[in-house]
């Protein structure tokens, strides 16, 4: 067996079992939603209200952190505090 003969027949090796692996893994996806399985759109519509939500408290972490006004009145608040 010449190496270039050795080379196809590795390639076509490597195709046969990488299209059997795709074919078992579409085929355990059809059980699993048949059988009831786990639903992906409802866990990333979970994740995206989840995201939208820290967005929404960085957005005010922003706010207090950046606002000069906000920032002098926490800093005289905690200096009275501690007299």
């Amino acid at each position: 067996m010449s190496f270039w003969t050795a080379v196809v027949v590795l390639f076509a090796i490597g195709c046969v079992t990488w299209l059997k692996s795709q074919r078992y893994r579409a085929l355990g996806d059809k059980r699993d939603r048949a059988a009831g399985g786990y639903d992906h759109t409802a866990r990333e519509h979970e994740l995206e209200r989840e995201v939208e939500t820290m967005r929404k408290r960085i957005a005010v972490l922003e706010r207090i952190a950046t606002d000069e006004r906000r920032g002098k009145d926490l800093a005289r608040e905690i200096d009275a505090l501690r007299d």
